[in-house]
């Protein structure tokens, strides 16, 4: 855990290395001021008014203010190199986890919540930080004035230095004790805030849906129990840490009230063997040894508290893609072909059964696919095997007649663009968001893109066009102006295979109509697979696949699977007929189709053809 951290140092090394250094300068010339005005009390004590030699009083007065500069600059050093340090280690611990995370594949970020890694990324962050800076300054610090303390105290007491060593043993066992009760509790806690944040996050996502169903005192109550929950642990862990005051404060009073009982019988029993000023520092130094003692048992309290998330934090920091570029990547998809041989695939390998079974495929480049199914019957598993999002568990998955597994993972992605199930969009503007699929597109391209998204009309429609704002997550535009912007993104990386993920769910069937035509029209060459609820939306397609429970339950045109496949047709007059008469339904579809044309046929003579 410590090598891991530790690698986060980076340029900031030199800062962690200067301010225990000025630190230590700091603490002896603390150490040494005592001892220089125990000089000074004694000149001016053992003399008579009339006696004290005055350049001697000047002499040791500068001393102390030359040794009072020194240490303030030292201290003020040290404080700003921790500072750079600590803040610095932090950065890169944050920069090294979210990089890391880039790298994950899918597989590794189901094994994380959101809440979690944002805990991790902001509350855990934050103690290793504060953990680090006093490690830096007052871990360093403690120790040195501890020693530094403890030689100049039995310089100026002698054996009464002993009673300030006796009690270091008491302090120790005491905070190992608290430590060993404190850990497993905070160990308990961090999943806590991770509950906590869930909570927070999911309640904003879902604001509009709560609002609607009037569900505020339900979620206020769900937080309220989140809440009290962290509440409970950390009050229980912050009991036990409490006890370190109370015990440290015992010892310092305890061991100071010795020392003035033992000091004072000293001086009147020796009759000036021991001076006043012997004793008065040596009081100092006492002070400075016990105060010491009392910051490490904070240090040492908040490195019990950091440990767990230190722990949290190496789990992402060494957490390993399961996806890797093999040793010599292939850079160029040749063609979009597509090909699943034997194929079968579970998201953990100790499932108790697959989710896709016996997959056997052949996509020709430039078809176009369309695959329906049930809820649960595996359609986004089966596509996400294609841009290697997952990797199979049996057989093998081949785009351009290589198995995707050759390929570099960068060079397979970019020409295999997937429009997800879920349309995410970012927050900027609407330039921003398209030219995620292209950041040098031109904005005659955009617009091109758009176009064929049928997204140009509405964007047109915004005040600011292209450089309309889009809030965070999109909300503030349509569902099926959402799914468009991302289907025209996809579209700017002129990918050799387009996978739509009922990416047009939000769109009507017109505009569905449209997309479509525009997709045999303008990218004949490419490969489209298309996952719909809606048969209008693959109707047309050159195949369609039926999958069933994981597995191809028929394949063929929509004419064939209508003849043949009982899943196909149910879903089929469901949607589109309903009335059970065979003679009506075929008039029904006449109808429909005659529609459906009509509808397109206008909407290509009011555009003028602006789109060749």
């Amino acid at each position: 855990m410590l090598k891991t951290l530790a690698k986060c140092i980076r340029e900031y090394k030199l800062a962690s290395i200067l301010s225990p250094v000025f630190v230590t300068i700091e603490v002896i010339l603390e150490c040494l001021i005592p001892f220089v005005i125990a000089q000074l009390i004694n000149v001016i004590d053992v003399n008579a008014p009339g006696d004290i030699r005055m350049d001697r009083v000047w002499m040791y007065g500068g001393i102390l203010i030359a040794m009072a500069v020194v240490s303030l600059v030292a201290g003020a050093l040290a404080g700003a190199f921790c500072a750079r340090a600590s803040a610095g280690f932090a950065k890169n611990v944050r920069k090294d986890m979210f990089y890391n995370i880039q790298t994950f594949s899918f597989e590794n970020i189901d094994k994380y919540s959101t809440p979690s890694l944002v805990t991790r990324m902001t509350t855990d962050v934050w103690n290793v930080q504060m953990a680090y800076m006093m490690i830096v300054r007052i871990a360093v610090r403690c120790p040195v004035m501890i020693i530094f303390a403890a030689v100049m105290a039995f310089v100026m007491g002698g054996s009464l230095a002993w009673i300030f060593m006796a009690v270091i043993p008491v302090l120790v066992i005491a905070l190992l004790l608290i430590m060993r009760k404190a850990l497993p509790l905070f160990q308990k806690l961090f999943p806590k805030y991770d509950d906590m944040n869930e909570s927070v996050q999911e309640n904003i996502n879902s604001i509009r849906v709560v609002k609607s169903y009037v569900r505020e005192e339900y979620e206020k109550q769900k937080f309220a129990k989140t809440s009290g929950a962290l509440c409970k642990e950390f009050t229980k862990a912050e009991r036990l840490l409490a006890w370190n005051s109370p015990i440290m404060q015992f010892c310092f009073y305890g061991v100071l009230c010795a020392v003035l009982y033992i000091g004072a019988y000293v001086i009147m029993d020796t009759a000036g063997a021991t001076t006043t000023g012997e004793v008065s520092q040596l009081i100092v130094y006492g002070m400075q040894i016990l105060s010491s003692l009392m910051m490490f048992s904070m240090v040492f309290a908040m490195i019990v508290m950091s440990l767990e998330s230190a722990r949290r934090i190496c789990e992402i920091l060494n957490e390993k893609s399961t996806l890797h570029n093999p040793a010599n990547p292939v850079y160029e998809v040749e063609n979009g072909s597509i090909d699943f041989e034997n194929v079968a695939f579970k998201y953990a390998s100790n499932a108790e059964r697959n989710v896709l079974e016996n997959i056997n495929l052949h996509i020709k480049s430039g078809e176009t696919i369309g695959i329906i199914g049930g809820t649960g019957s595996s359609k986004t598993s089966l596509v996400n095997l294609i841009s290697r999002l997952y990797d199979v568990t049996e057989g093998e998955v081949r785009v351009g007649g290589r198995n995707v597994k050759e390929y570099d993972l960068e060079a397979l992605r970019n020409q295999v663009a997937v429009v997800l199930q879920k349309n995410v969009l970012f927050s900027g503007t609407i330039k921003e968001n398209l030219r995620w699929g292209d950041q040098n597109a031109t904005d005659e391209e955009l617009v091109e893109a758009c176009k064929l998204a049928q997204a140009d009309d509405f964007i047109q429609s915004f005040p600011d066009k292209y450089d309309t704002y889009i809030e965070q997550g999109g909300t503030n535009v349509s569902g099926g102006q959402k799914q468009r912007l991302c289907i025209a993104r996809a579209l700017l990386k002129k990918p050799k295979v387009l996978i739509l993920d009922d990416s047009t769910s939000a769109v009507d069937t017109h505009t569905d109509a449209l997309i479509r035509k525009a997709f045999r029209e303008f990218i004949p060459t490419t490969t489209k697979i298309i996952i719909a609820q809606r048969i209008s939306s693959v109707e047309d397609a050159d195949r369609i696949i039926v999958l069933d429970g994981g597995r191809i339950n028929g394949v063929g045109t929509h004419e064939e699977l209508l003849k043949n496949n009982a899943i196909y047709s149910e879903v089929y007059y469901s949607q589109v007929k309903g009335s059970g008469d065979k003679e009506v339904d075929a008039a029904n579809e006449a109808a429909f189709r005659e529609s459906l044309i009509a509808s397109i046929e206008g909407q290509n003579q009011k555009e003028g053809g602006d789109r060749k």
